[in-house]
């Protein structure tokens, strides 16, 4: 379930279930998806975005496993393993009072970081072949691989979008291919150093860091909300980045 973008009365529909007559399109009873997982396990994608009403509604069903449906005074049970995921600095919410601590410490049992792809390159190759494969079959293309070039570019670029940027990335190559192997000008990716000629593996974190910033910053046209989000930053770390490069 995503439940970043979901409004306040939606959320606590779709999570909690509501009943006929609750609200004006409740034309009949709907289980909520707490209640349709008992016993088994609930994905909450997106929980950083969570507004602090939100938090407060799903706090009481992590603690207790109690709820009510909307427009229900009758407390029901379920008995639910939760999963959460969130690209945000939860550490940083939580500190700046954007993220509810108890909760956070409810959900945190334990953790695990998946991290940025530029951070695991093994992992590009394995991906792109996936990506490759899906998408030459959705579009009924011969495609064999990736040519030399192609593929070194895969591994120099920065990816802040992550994965979901490979897919994006591969998905156009292999439209954009007029041969059975992918080529460099299909993938059509800038040089992560821009103009310069400087090469990514003779960069300081602190340097990529900060050329990303500034990038995402002229993308967005000086939102930092934009950027910070393009980046999978949260907004408390970006500021925090902003001063610390004085920009």
């Amino acid at each position: 379930m995503n439940i970043g973008g979901l409004s306040e009365n939606l959320f606590e529909s779709e999570l909690f279930g509501h009943v006929k007559g609750a609200f004006t399109d409740a034309k009949s009873d709907r289980t909520g998806r707490f209640e349709l997982a008992d016993g088994s396990t609930l994905f909450l994608d997106e929980i950083g975005n969570l507004s602090v009403v939100q938090q407060a509604r799903l706090l009481r069903a992590v603690e207790t496993g109690e709820f009510e449906r909307v427009g229900s005074s009758r407390t029901r049970r379920a008995n639910v393993r939760l999963l959460s995921a969130t690209n945000a600095d939860m550490n940083s919410d939580v500190a700046s009072g954007r993220f509810r601590r108890d909760l956070f410490f409810r959900l945190n049992t334990v953790e695990l970081r998946l991290p940025a792809l530029r951070e695991r390159l093994e992992d590009i190759p394995l991906l792109a072949r996936h990506f490759l494969t899906k998408h030459a079959t959705r579009y009924r293309k011969q495609i064999h691989g990736l040519d030399q070039e192609a593929e070194k570019a895969l591994l120099s670029h920065l990816w802040p979008g992550n994965v979901r940027e490979l897919d994006h990335a591969l998905e156009r190559a292999v439209l954009m291919a007029t041969t059975n192997l992918i080529r460099v000008v299909d993938v059509g990716l800038r040089s992560p150093a821009g103009d310069s000629g400087i090469r990514l593996e003779d960069q300081s974190l602190e340097e990529v860091e900060l050329h990303l910033i500034k990038k995402a910053l002229a993308r967005y046209g000086g939102n930092a909300r934009d950027a910070a989000e393009a980046l999978g930053m949260s907004r408390a770390t970006f500021y925090r980045r902003l001063q610390e490069y004085g920009l």
